[in-house]
């Protein structure tokens, strides 16, 4: 499957987002970064709440292995990260079966 962000590399950064993913789930913004850089990357419609804009989960493992899930839209194509956290322990076994299958495949 081709990816759908190869020509994506810019991100926008909500000073108020970052802040609140600092604080409640420690997570940095060059952590929320590297997800998109590193394969695995599973991406996933969330359509729960897609309703003014189209939102995305992202899973992902960052350079120090950190598998996080993080929530995005697309913004004049960029990537805008609207939340960011561990992933939890249902997402992280869905996570591990992709890498187990191939690590270079984005899902």
């Amino acid at each position: 499957m081709a990816d759908p962000f190869a020509k994506t590399l810019e991100f926008e950064c909500d000073a108020g987002n970052s802040e609140k993913n600092w604080k409640r789930h420690r997570v940095s913004i060059p952590e929320c970064e590297q997800v998109f850089f590193n394969k695995p990357l599973a991406v996933r419609p969330d359509s729960d709440h897609s309703s003014k804009e189209v939102r995305f989960f992202a899973f992902g493992k960052t350079d120090s292995g950190r598998r996080l899930a993080v929530v995005f839209m697309m913004r004049s194509g960029r990537f805008r990260v609207v939340t960011a956290r561990d992933q939890s322990r249902r997402e992280r076994r869905t996570y591990e079966s992709y890498e187990k299958e191939d690590p270079e495949v984005q899902k």
